[in-house]
């Protein structure tokens, strides 16, 4: 696993996904801005947590396949199901 390349790619498509861009959320009274919740990603020695999930070795198929799309360039197609219209 290409570390710096992980790292670096996460920074891009955290941009892409607009990280630091307020949204408008609408209210009753009227509109308000917020900031989208971010998706933590936790890189260790022997494996990652994602979102609070539980702890992922880095010998499991679908963790190899959450950090191959993300060394990639793309955002891990295990989102897709949560997260259907896009991050």
């Amino acid at each position: 696993i290409d570390f710096d390349l992980v790292l670096e790619n996460v920074k891009d498509l955290n941009a892409l996904a607009g990280e630091g861009i307020s949204q408008i959320k609408h209210t009753p009274g009227g509109a308000r801005l917020r900031q989208p919740n971010p998706l933590s990603l936790t890189l260790y020695q022997n494996g990652i947590i994602m979102s609070n999930g539980p702890f992922r070795p880095y010998e499991d198929p679908s963790t190899q396949q959450c950090l191959q799309d993300i060394m990639d360039g793309y955002f891990p197609s295990e989102l897709q199901v949560r997260y259907p219209d896009g991050i």
